[in-house]
């Protein structure tokens, strides 16, 4: 049976640990706010921008031709992966599920045949999967968007993933991150990037029953050009706000844990405390009043 003052001195220690997760959660909660924000209006831009490009690449693909970001290289033999986590750990399963999508790709991938790049975007993705797939990473980013997240972030990665292409370095590019849906909710997402998905986005356009008509100068072609590289790098910003709030949220909710976990633990330790130091009382006294009977 541990003694009074080693229950004294773990009481103290939860104590302190419940007043760390507890200021950690009100530092999440003013942050998710703000990222929330940031992913919220960044959706309908980002989905726009892909259903307006849908809209003219399907009268690319009807003359045959497009630029190389949307009809790709012709091969489907080498992916990019693109894996977007956090630099700091303590946010829950937030880094946990991203690892565990992206292993799962990998090993499809590799099961049929392919190759395999990574990209990783924060330092748990990476440090988890150089363990077993140190050789397939090609970059990585650290603390990005650690003061505050902005467009020219995804940019230098957006430029990053242009110039691999541009060299021949790949096919196929893919982005894994998660999708804010609440504070307790987070959905990993796969979005294909390289080539334009056409086909997905087209979905959406091509439920509209009147499809206006529009003349294009420059023509499509020209404007698919100028416009792709842009795209890719507004779904990069994209995916790094949802990523963001997504941390955020995930953190909040693993400190706002941690900290009743912590609570329970004092009251726990609290009760053990008393019933020991009660039982020390009582055998102290009857050492007493046995004496005093001898006597």
């Amino acid at each position: 049976m541990p003694s009074l003052k080693d229950l004294k001195n773990r009481i103290s220690s939860v104590q302190s640990t419940r007043k760390i997760t507890s200021a950690m959660k009100m530092v999440a909660a003013s942050k998710l706010r703000r990222a929330q924000e940031q992913a919220e209006a960044g959706r309908p831009y980002a989905e726009r921008m892909g259903r307006m490009l849908a809209s003219l690449a399907a009268n690319v693909q009807d003359s045959g031709n497009g630029p190389k970001l949307m009809t790709g290289t012709g091969a489907d033999q080498v992916h990019l992966l693109i894996i977007i986590s956090s630099d700091r750990g303590l946010c829950g399963a937030f880094n946990g599920s991203i690892v565990r999508e992206s292993r799962r790709q990998i090993l499809r991938l590799q099961s049929e045949g392919k190759t395999v790049k990574l990209l990783t975007v924060g330092r748990k993705a990476r440090d988890q999967l150089r363990r077993e797939f140190g050789s397939l990473i090609v970059e990585t980013y650290e603390d990005v968007g650690r003061r505050k997240l902005s467009f020219a972030d995804a940019d230098m990665v957006a430029q990053k993933v242009l110039s691999l292409f541009d060299a021949g370095e790949f096919d196929v590019c893919s982005v894994i991150f998660n999708k804010f849906k609440s504070a307790i909710s987070q959905i990993v997402t796969v979005q294909q990037l390289i080539p334009f998905a056409v086909e997905a986005q087209a979905e959406e356009v091509a439920s509209d029953e009147l499809k206006p008509v529009y003349e294009f100068e420059p023509d499509e072609e020209q404007i698919l050009a100028e416009l792709l590289p842009r795209n890719l790098s507004i779904q990069v910003y994209r995916a790094l706000l949802e990523s963001a709030a997504s941390e955020q949220g995930a953190r909040m909710t693993a400190m706002d844990n941690a900290t009743r976990n912590a609570g329970d633990m004092i009251n726990k330790l609290t009760i053990t405390y008393n019933r020991t130091r009660q039982a020390y009382i009582t055998k102290e006294l009857i050492e007493i009043i046995s004496g005093a009977e001898a006597v």
